[in-house]
């Protein structure tokens, strides 16, 4: 496997049998419940009041409530030949930060506004933290992870003249963070494939143990040297090769086998009122802005390529 600090047994949260709790919305309550994982109920979803339902007819909130939620910037060596031509982008994992406000629900909608025209996917894996975690390290590390989510880090670049240092309006307006459906436990993560779709074709694909360059347990101990991090706080782990713009219209999805796939539908909505007055930088269209929505081509499977352009044309 190729990451650091690797471990020797599976870890607890990794040993099966699988688990994955949702929080759904009925009649404008939130309600937590537990998917049947086998029997004549399997895939529906137990409630912890003890109702069985069908989840495809249940809205789904976010699966977490976090303080914070943080982020890798590049941790997939496909990611980091794209970008930096070279297997890993840093000697250790660099960090931003998404709101609490940019969370969105599974089959939610994703909102580009009017006056942006670059939106761009990040299909990624979510850990959700267990417990107050200060001070540990990377082999302790696991015993504070609740469980993993796939999640769309999106993020709107037109932003990132202005705010490539906090990524603050690029990756954290409202609506760029669908996650779930889930969480889920008793997976061996690093068996799985992530897959990220638009309008059901494939257009980021990675083996998460054969790309990973930072495992979850060396990030968490990375972050807690300094930071607290608590009950329900979340930590993105990056995306692999071939992030690249969406339009209204578009449905965008990550599939993880063995956690889930998380859907959005990106959504027009109108540019903010303030723009209109002049209020705050505007968003650009220069050559560092396209740099990074467009990516580099050259570097990435024509499949990818192909299917996004199928995607947007049809043809």
């Amino acid at each position: 496997m190729n990451f650091e600090f690797p471990f020797t047994e599976l870890p607890a949260v990794m040993c099966g049998p699988r688990v994955e709790r949702r929080r759904v919305l009925i009649g404008g309550s939130a309600f937590w419940g537990t998917m049947v994982e086998a029997g004549p109920q399997q895939g529906q979803l137990r409630l912890d009041d003890g109702r069985v339902l069908d989840p495809t007819t249940l809205p789904h909130l976010p699966p977490v409530n976090p303080s914070k939620i943080i982020a890798v910037h590049i941790s997939y060596s496909s990611r980091s030949f794209e970008t930096r031509n070279q297997p890993k982008p840093t000697e250790t994992p660099t960090y931003f930060t998404k709101p609490p406000t940019s969370l969105n629900g599974h089959c939610g909608q994703i909102l580009k506004p009017a006056d942006c025209k670059y939106l761009n996917y990040e299909g990624e894996y979510a850990v959700v933290i267990a417990k107050t975690c200060r001070n540990v390290t990377p082999d302790e590390a696991w015993d504070f992870i609740e469980g993993f989510c796939p999640a769309l880090d999106m993020g709107l670049q037109d932003f990132r003249d202005t705010d490539q240092g906090s990524m603050l309006r690029v990756k954290g307006a409202d609506t760029l963070l669908p996650i779930g459906p889930g969480i889920v436990r008793g997976v061996n993560l690093f068996e799985q494939t992530l897959r990220t779709y638009v309008n059901g074709l494939v257009v980021q694909e990675a083996h998460i143990g054969d790309e990973i360059i930072w495992g979850p347990h060396y990030v968490i101990a990375d972050i807690a040297r300094h930071i607290t991090l608590l009950p329900g706080d979340v930590i993105l782990m990056g995306t692999p090769c071939h992030s690249r713009s969406v339009d209204p219209g578009q449905v965008v999805e990550c599939e993880i086998t063995g956690l889930g796939r998380v859907s959005g539908t990106v959504t027009a909505v109108a540019a903010p009122r303030a723009a209109a007055l002049g209020v705050g930088h505007a968003p650009t269209d220069s050559p560092e802005v396209r740099r990074v929505a467009l990516g580099f081509d050259e570097r990435v499977p024509d499949t990818f390529k192909n299917n996004l352009r199928l995607s947007k044309t049809g043809h």
